[in-house]
């Protein structure tokens, strides 16, 4: 029998049998299905999943849910690899594991209104597990989660550590508030007072606001980019 994900209670996992988990989880949210879904697609080469979340908070709150998962992935993948894997986070939801881009959040929604009190939210993640190429030297600025010294992860393990880390994390985000979270997600920050281009605007990534948009300063003036805009189109 082929060995399926557990999850903690009131999570449930569904096989999107080699269709993309995101897409998938955005049509079984919008036709109402519960909170926890965990749509996984599990391949020699690649995890991808996505998590069905119904938030509480209006949409520029709930957005967080983002950097949030990323900060779960972190704590999950810290805990089964090597002690010298350092793993970063991009603001755009990008996952960097030792320097090198490994995978990606995605975050889609109900509604694209930052006011509006979303029925449902999905956060996407993609790792790629091998290279896609075996001439990695051409891409050094690419990588892959075996190729980094963590050949002994199971994806299925990691999967599973990422929802449960998750939770811990969106639990004392409701409970604590925000300030956790940015203190955490900051310390992982990727290019944070760095030179960096974002949707074909290009400054020193200064930090985030409250509600994690990002601060771009370019001379003397600073530029906002809300963390909204990094809405995906859903199905």
């Amino acid at each position: 029998m082929t060995a399926t994900p557990v999850f903690p209670p009131l999570f449930a996992g569904r096989d999107a049998h080699g269709a993309y988990p995101f897409a998938l989880a955005c049509t079984e949210a919008a036709r109402g299905c519960d909170a926890g879904l965990v749509v996984y697609d599990l391949a020699p080469d690649r995890l991808r999943a996505a998590l069905v979340l119904a938030p509480e908070v209006a949409l520029r709150e709930a957005a967080a849910m983002l950097p949030l998962c990323g900060v779960g992935f972190q704590n999950a993948l810290g805990a089964l690899a090597p002690p010298e894997v350092a793993v970063h986070l991009g603001w755009a939801g990008e996952l960097y594991v030792n320097g090198g881009h490994c995978g990606r959040l995605t975050l889609g929604a109900a509604t694209r209104d930052p006011a509006a009190l979303p029925d449902w939210l999905v956060v996407g993640l993609t790792l790629d597990l091998w290279p896609a190429d075996d001439e990695t030297g051409l891409t050094p600025e690419l990588t892959a989660l075996y190729a980094e010294g963590c050949a002994d992860v199971d994806a299925m393990t990691l999967l599973e550590a990422w929802v449960r880390h998750t939770l811990v994390e969106i639990n004392a985000w409701e409970e604590d508030g925000p300030a956790r979270l940015h203190r955490d997600w900051l310390g992982l920050a990727q290019g944070l007072e760095k030179e960096i281009e974002i949707a074909g605007q290009r400054g020193i990534f200064t930090g985030v606001d409250e509600h994690f948009g990002l601060l771009l300063k370019t001379g003397d003036k600073t530029a906002l980019i809300p963390l909204t805009d990094l809405l995906e189109e859903t199905p």
